[in-house]
């Protein structure tokens, strides 16, 4: 009874390091096929560098316009909300209506503060700012109107809200324009809506272009080595075992692309980062181009990886299937 349950033991121990080495095998046969393809890819020298540099750049141009899309909606949803309305008051408003303006306007719960700017000292500013002021003074009458500044509570400074609070003040009676400063953010909103379909259709048209260059490449490839895979099928080889070269080729490829782009990409916002800061100081703003972290690289990688495996499979099981000894 011992005798048979110490063979059964054996059994088992030699059945589980039987397994165990297939494993090992397998993963060893994948890493000596890995270390091969790139091998070649390095005796292969200027075409493999050509290969590449026309992925990465081609992977650049959408990473590039994304990540400043994506900027672009940072500032915009950082001044999402109305700092004040500018309210213009009629002209023959007399200056008793427009101290009741002023109070009743002050008593609302949606108003934060009231600034009144009047016609005169309005002109003042227009003189200094614009640069205009010796033109000015042949005018006969001075054509600003008074101009009442409401800035809404942080409950009401939404886009909603601010709305609601301008069409309220354009009803008084006093108030002949009035005109809200988030109406730019929401024509930027659309702007950046149109850009982000506008990357997107880059991105594809350009992906397309590296999934066809990956495949053409690989396909020529494969043609350079067909008696080479004569020989190997004529000897018993899988296909499986025969397309792998081929398909660590497309990963190599893709990786090596992947982190060009992310080398071009840095390069490309660390020059336009000065006239970003130059940008951001006229609206007295404080702003840098962000989006090359871990995050982004991880992404740019796993795209070019996914877009290398992508175009080396199509070209590998059409081409190599095809190729069989008579």
């Amino acid at each position: 009874m011992s005798l048979l349950f110490n063979g059964r033991s054996r059994g088992a121990q030699l059945s589980q390091i039987s397994i165990l080495q297939r494993i090992q095998m397998f993963f060893l046969s994948h890493l000596r096929q890995a270390l091969g393809s790139l091998g070649e890819m390095w005796r292969a020298g200027a075409a493999s560098l050509m290969t590449i540099g026309v992925l990465g750049l081609s992977i650049t141009l959408p990473s590039t316009l994304y990540i400043l899309v994506k900027n672009a909606e940072q500032i915009n949803a950082g001044w999402d909300q109305a700092s004040e309305i500018s309210l213009f008051l009629k002209a023959e408003t007399s200056k008793q209506h427009i101290d009741q303006l002023l109070t009743r306007i002050n008593s609302w719960p949606e108003v934060n503060k009231v600034t009144y700017i009047p016609a005169d000292d309005a002109l003042n500013e227009f003189k200094t700012l614009s640069g205009f002021g010796d033109a000015i003074a042949y005018l006969d009458k001075n054509p600003l109107p008074p101009v009442v500044l409401v800035a809404p509570t942080e409950k009401h400074a939404g886009p909603a809200a601010a709305r609601l609070l301008l069409d309220k003040l354009r009803n008084e009676r006093e108030v002949d324009i009035g005109k809200l400063d988030l109406e730019w953010l929401q024509r930027l909103d659309a702007i950046l809506t149109v850009a982000k379909e506008l990357v997107t259709m880059i991105a594809l048209l350009l992906f397309l272009a590296v999934v066809l260059i990956i495949g053409n490449t690989i396909r020529l490839n494969i043609l350079s080595k067909k008696d080479e895979i004569l020989v190997m099928k004529l000897v018993g080889a899988t296909d499986a075992f025969i397309q792998r070269p081929f398909m660590y080729t497309g990963f190599w490829y893709g990786l090596l692309g992947g982190l060009l782009a992310w080398f071009t990409v840095i390069c490309l916002l660390w020059w336009m980062s000065s006239s970003v800061e130059a940008v951001s100081a006229l609206y007295q703003k404080q702003f840098t181009l962000t989006g090359v972290d871990f995050s982004t690289l991880l992404i740019m990688l796993s795209t070019s990886v996914v877009l290398g495996l992508v175009g080396s499979m199509i070209s590998v099981k059409r081409h190599v299937s095809a190729i069989e000894p008579k």
